[in-house]
């Protein structure tokens, strides 16, 4: 055996170190986003009224994109609901936002300032329109509403939209033939409670938790409104957004006593305008589609957020940034 000599060892230290120096430059090359850092600076999203599903998504989206995008600082700010959401949105007073397709559309159609500008990124989940009452209550369809105290959400909320045309599609005024009553889901379900109100109107997720908590200490039923659907449709306009869809029986368990409900959906989309940096629609797309699983773990609702459907964000056209991030995720 010869003794190895000191040159050739050397060589063979220098050729090793060349190669893991190239193995480590290849495996950063794969594991860190090529163009530079993540998008910075400063964002505002309008949520919604304070502890319902929009304000609890805004923040579950606000702690995930901190993650993926650590340089970004995200304000959440409440709001009345879709309708002062798409306002913010398109006149530049927020970012970001969350609002209900029949909402931008209306927004859209009558011609509001800066709605040509609105752009979607992501259609998110269905909310879910429940019309919510006393067991006792005599009220087992939409037109039993007449002259009863009813709760029809904040002016500029997606709620009081709903409402009002759902009473159309029964043939009743909201501002003639029911006692309206301009409260939401953070305060009619103690109305109810109390005697107050003999029905409030909701569109959310399921389940929410505002009416679930009522359900276990109140006995309530959700009235079914599907038959209301060929009604709404002949309204025309942004109605045609809503569609035939079904509570299922675990909804609310104690409230529909294992029975599935008829009632009305509409898409919920992630809505921004031209105005809004590629990279950064980009990047909070991408954190919506990942966090799917996360957010979901705390509404519901999230769980059927689905990357084949996000794209499809009608009334609306596409942001650049998020046609960006569907088309780097397609087969």
């Amino acid at each position: 055996m010869f003794a190895a000599l000191p040159h050739l060892s050397r060589r063979r230290a220098l050729q090793g170190s060349a190669a893991a120096f190239v193995v480590c430059g290849l495996l950063l090359w794969w594991l860190l986003p090529v163009g530079g850092s993540s998008p910075e600076g400063r964002m505002t999203f309008s949520t919604g009224v304070k502890g319902a599903v929009y304000e609890t998504y805004g923040k579950l989206l606000r702690n995930a994109a901190a993650k993926d995008m650590p340089d970004l600082d995200i304000e959440l700010i409440n709001s009345q609901g879709s309708q002062q959401n798409v306002e913010r949105v398109a006149t530049g007073k927020a970012d970001f936002t969350i609002a209900a397709a029949d909402a931008v559309e209306k927004y859209r159609l009558d011609g509001r300032p800066g709605a040509d500008r609105l752009r979607g990124c992501a259609r998110l989940y269905d909310d879910y329109v429940q019309l919510v009452v006393r067991r006792s209550s005599g009220i087992h369809e939409a037109r039993d509403l007449r002259g009863k105290r009813v709760a029809v959400g904040q002016p500029r909320s997606g709620v009081r939209l709903i409402a009002d045309r759902v009473l159309k599609a029964a043939g009743l005024r909201l501002d003639k033939d029911v006692t309206a009553l301009p409260s939401g889901i953070d305060t009619a379900p103690e109305l109810l409670r109390r005697g107050e109100i003999d029905a409030f109107f909701w569109s959310g997720g399921l389940p929410t938790t505002s009416v679930r908590e009522l359900s276990e200490g109140l006995a309530i039923r959700l009235v079914p409104l599907g038959d209301l659907v060929d009604a709404l449709h002949k309204l025309g306009g942004a109605s045609r957004y809503y569609r035939a869809a079904v509570m299922p029986a675990d909804a609310y368990p104690r409230a529909q006593q294992n029975a599935a409900v008829p009632t009305l959906a509409v898409a919920n989309l992630l809505v921004t305008t031209d105005r809004a940096d590629p990279e950064l629609t980009e990047g909070l797309t991408r954190t919506v589609i990942d966090s799917r699983d996360h957010i979901g773990l705390r509404v519901h609702a999230a769980q059927l957020v689905d990357l084949r459907t996000a794209l499809y964000t009608d009334p609306l056209a596409l942001h650049e940034g998020a046609r960006r991030y569907y088309r780097s995720v397609k087969p």
